[in-house]
């Protein structure tokens, strides 16, 4: 048997596997009692530095120990020569290095390199970038060196240039690098910059045309790969919309003026400041929100004393200025009339897409065709049936309507585990399309029945709208920002021939030329009309000073509870909750009079 080895048993393995890590747990904790002491002590010497070199080089993500070699490293700066100082910090730089080959993402090493580098009279800038290089060919999406490498770029003002041509240099090696072309969208409008163009840059065109063959030739080498469809999507990014008031609403009977805005915000505070001037004069008001919540929104309203209202005046100027924006909006409120209103329309282009010139079109034009090409070769790939939507919305969203459907359709038989987002998405894009057909059409009622919706958005653009149909959706809630419609009405039949009706949307053709401004001077009575949807919360529908009619029948409306912020609405009447679990309760009835007694009629 001499000269044989021993071969242990698996239970031999195992407890001599457990003895180590006792040990090495035993010297962990013990190293680490002792920093503690000796920090606690005030002994920041070196002794500390060889303690924390021993936890440090085995678990680099101790925080604190990082904290405490800052602190030694400030003391003995005090305390030694330059040359010693200097001997310090080059064994500091190789014992980085060390713990950041056992990891390499580990926060606390890349950030007390920063700091020690900050402290230095001439870092050696150049030898961290080789530093920086080198970890990326290991690990090419490791964003802690990438964070490290922009810090040493900056610091060392290395050109934009030569960082681009290291990015070019990266994906050339592989197209599937996201950090490469994230770096890029972030050095191309330093090396470009266009006036007017946002916090986000844009491209001239030239240069467009130059990153867009290259990320095709990106995604036409690996279809699958999203990194290059992410930039791709950048590239043709729309522009940041300016600050703008949108519309501004001043109603008689409710004593109330609403103004609505192209971004939330919260006024009152620093720097978003409104000031209201009635009839050049300015006017005192508390500014609130349409649900009552102190939160930025894009809607906010002020209740307007009764002086502002005065019949006995011809008109009312009102006027909104908002200086944060540094623009300002103005109404006429008529002798007479119950309400006035001055809006932005949403036909110019700027609410939902960016405003595109001959160059900007032809280009997405080409990119839509390209994609096109590659979704015949890849009819499965769904970043390029996203790409070709995308591309659709930027173009003409009302032109490319029916066409768009298809390609959602087939996109959700392609990527069925993201069916929810892109329900979400077509939603909005249906929504945004009908918002663009009522303001072509000129008219204040939206019909949205029958259209799959999931979810409602920009509502805020809503404001003015008198008659909304949600009816025949999938909806599951109504949203907090459904409070924006102030407006929200439906007008009793007038006797005029054409009229008895609700128009569509959808067609110009069927607008009546006098019904505009005949039913204007009519009795208004607000509805909604919510039914054969899957809603089972109200917490939207609060605060609607006009909701008289609500009907919500086939809905998923399980507890009485759910009911419950409709009693903010003062003049609901009619309730119509037909074919809602909660009728099935016993005394059913008997309970929703308790919780809404002031609606005179509901329907179970």
């Amino acid at each position: 048997m001499h000269g044989r080895l021993k071969v242990k048993t698996s239970e031999e393995q195992a407890e001599a596997k457990r003895l180590e890590r006792e040990q090495k747990l035993k010297l962990y904790q013990s190293a680490t009692q002792a920093v503690f002491q000796k920090r606690q002590a005030g002994e920041l010497d070196e002794s500390v530095l060889e303690l924390t070199s021993q936890i440090l080089g085995a678990n680099p993500d101790f925080a604190t120990l990082w904290n405490c070699r800052r602190e030694v490293l400030q003391q003995l700066e005090t305390q030694k020569s330059p040359e010693e100082l200097a001997a310090l910090v080059k064994a500091e730089l190789g014992f980085l290095e060390s713990c950041l080959r056992v990891n390499p993402k580990s926060y606390g090493t890349w950030h007390h390199r920063c700091w020690l580098l900050g402290r230095l009279p001439e870092p050696n800038w150049a030898r961290e970038l080789e530093l920086c290089a080198r970890f990326l060919e290991v690990d090419e999406r490791n964003f802690h060196c990438w964070d490290y490498r922009r810090f040493v770029a900056t610091q060392a003002a290395v050109p934009p240039a030569e960082e681009l041509a290291f990015t070019d240099s990266l994906i050339t090696r592989n197209f599937s690098n996201y950090s490469s072309w994230h770096y890029r969208s972030c050095l191309l409008p330093q090396l470009h910059p266009q006036p007017d163009s946002g916090p986000q840059g844009r491209l001239p065109e030239d240069v467009l045309l130059k990153e867009l063959e290259l990320v095709q030739n990106a995604f036409f080498t690996d279809p699958n790969d999203q990194s290059a469809w992410f930039y791709h999507r950048w590239l043709l990014g729309r522009a940041d919309p300016q600050d703008a008031l949108r519309c501004l609403h001043v109603s008689r009977d409710e004593a109330c003026l609403t103004v609505s805005f192209s971004r939330p915000l919260l006024v009152g505070s620093r720097t978003e400041i409104l000031l209201l001037m009635v009839d050049d004069s300015p006017l005192i008001v508390e500014w609130r929100t349409p649900d009552g919540r102190n939160r930025p929104s894009h809607v906010w309203l002020c209740d307007l004393p009764a002086a502002s209202l005065n019949d006995q005046l011809p008109q009312h100027t009102f006027r909104v200025i908002w200086t944060a924006g540094d623009v300002q909006k103005e109404c006429v409120l008529l002798k007479g009339r119950q309400e006035g209103w001055c809006r932005d329309s949403t036909t110019d282009e700027q609410l939902f897409r960016c405003e595109l010139s001959v160059e900007k079109s032809t280009v997405l034009q080409s990119e839509l065709e390209s994609c096109k090409e590659l979704q015949e070769l890849e009819p499965e790939n769904k970043w390029c049936l996203l790409t070709i939507i995308l591309l659709m919305r930027a173009l003409d969203p009302l032109l490319y309507e029916k066409e768009t459907l298809q390609y959602f359709q087939t996109l959700k038989a392609v990527d069925p585990m993201r069916a929810a987002y892109l329900d979400d998405l077509r939603s909005k894009f249906l929504l945004e399309n009908s918002v663009l057909k009522m303001e072509y059409a000129e008219v204040r009622v939206l019909h949205l029945a029958h259209k799959d919706l999931t979810v409602l958005c920009h509502l805020e653009q809503l404001l003015l709208v008198t008659h909304l149909d949600l009816s025949h959706n999938r909806l599951r809630t109504l949203p907090p920002a459904l409070a924006a419609l102030r407006c929200l009405e439906v007008k009793y039949p007038c006797l005029h021939p054409c009229h008895g009706r609700f128009f569509s949307s959808s067609s110009t053709s069927e607008v009546c030329p006098s019904h505009k401004e005949m039913c204007r001077t009519f009795h208004l009575e607000q509805v909604l009309q919510a039914s054969d949807n899957a809603i089972e919360s109200l917490d939207g529908v609060t605060n609607l000073p006009r909701l008289q009619e609500l009907l919500l029948c086939n809905n998923r409306l399980q507890q009485p509870a759910a009911l419950q912020p409709l009693a903010s609405c003062p003049r609901l009447v009619l309730l119509n909750l037909q074919g809602n679990p909660l009728c099935q309760a016993m005394g059913i009835l008997e309970h929703l009079a308790e919780l809404l007694p002031s609606v005179s009629s509901i329907l179970t």
